[in-house]
């Protein structure tokens, strides 16, 4: 099947109206962050998520704005050399963003907190997931969370950790039934590594879809800059009568194991464009191996 369309918020220029945009049009998933829109995405996104209680939010904790590591310094969550860094995983900072984020995108529970970029972490990486993982399942029995997962740029295709670990590392955390529920990775045209990899039942896709996780892709345009790179012959080749812009979300909506297209679109044109694309049939696995191939090809 097709992957469903999601409002992913970073880069989005006009975020309460591409909530409500994105809400009306049966989109399910809104995705964000504190440190998005310089801090601002989540209380932007507020009164949408209030005027529709039934569109998901996923949200992140990690990385924070230069004002959230004063915030968090002040509360004695985090030191001043910690909150120079932009990025922590430690559980006293986790605990305190997850009730932030909470406060911030007006809900008493979060569907889905994702550790942002966990690969910025500290040598000990593997350890300060677990304990992250720990925090969160506390929020999940507190009745904060319902879910947690893992939004990464490179942290998988590196193999920093891999969906096994993190299942491994959640069901230490819990000490049995875990709640990681999620992955959030970069899947397009320009990093093709796990559609490739998904083609052939390997990488992060498969897996991700074996232990029955949510699988958000995110930046499918490549920051807005696939369309300008894939010219029409291409588009026609994924499917004819596409543009370029949906000749490509089309692909990795069609890529086994992602449920999710993640799509900063901030005006009405561009979300219709995108949503008529994942309205088409998927593509084969037949077609995304060609596509692939030919992208490959010197």
């Amino acid at each position: 099947m097709t992957a469903q369309l999601a409002l992913g918020t970073y880069r989005c220029r006009a975020i309460p109206e591409a909530a409500v945009r994105a809400a009306a049009s049966g989109a399910q998933w809104v995705d964000t962050a504190p440190n998005y829109a310089t801090g601002r995405a989540q209380t932007l996104l507020a009164p949408a998520l209030a005027a529709h209680p039934l569109l998901n939010v996923s949200t992140k904790t990690g990385y924070f704005t230069a004002v959230t590591g004063t915030d968090a310094v002040n509360d004695g969550v985090l030191s001043q050399d910690q909150a120079a860094a932009g990025h922590s995983l430690t559980p006293d900072y986790v605990r305190w963003q997850t009730g932030r984020n909470r406060e911030q995108l007006g809900r008493d529970r979060l569907d889905l907190v994702l550790l942002h970029n966990p690969e910025r972490a500290h040598p000990a990486l593997h350890h300060a997931i677990r304990d992250a993982f720990a925090v969160l399942e506390e929020e999940v029995a507190a009745g904060h969370v319902a879910g947690y997962g893992v939004a990464t740029w490179a942290g998988l295709e590196e193999e920093a950790f891999t969906v096994g670990e993190l299942l491994a590392l959640a069901a230490e955390a819990a000490g049995g039934q875990h709640h990681l529920a999620a992955v959030q990775l970069p899947v397009s045209l320009v990093m093709m590594t796990p559609i490739a990899q998904a083609l052939h039942g390997r990488g992060p896709l498969p897996a991700a879809a074996g232990a029955g996780l949510r699988v958000m892709a995110s930046a499918p345009l490549h920051g807005g800059e696939l369309p300008g790179m894939v010219d029409q012959e291409l588009a026609d080749l994924i499917r004819p009568g596409l543009t370029p812009a949906q000749a490509c979300i089309l692909a990795v909506a069609s890529c086994p194991g992602v449920t999710n297209v993640l799509l900063a679109a901030s005006g009405a044109p561009h979300w219709k464009e995108a949503a008529d694309a994942v309205a088409q049939p998927s593509l084969t696995a037949a077609k995304l191996r060609e596509i692939t191939g030919v992208l490959a090809s010197p």
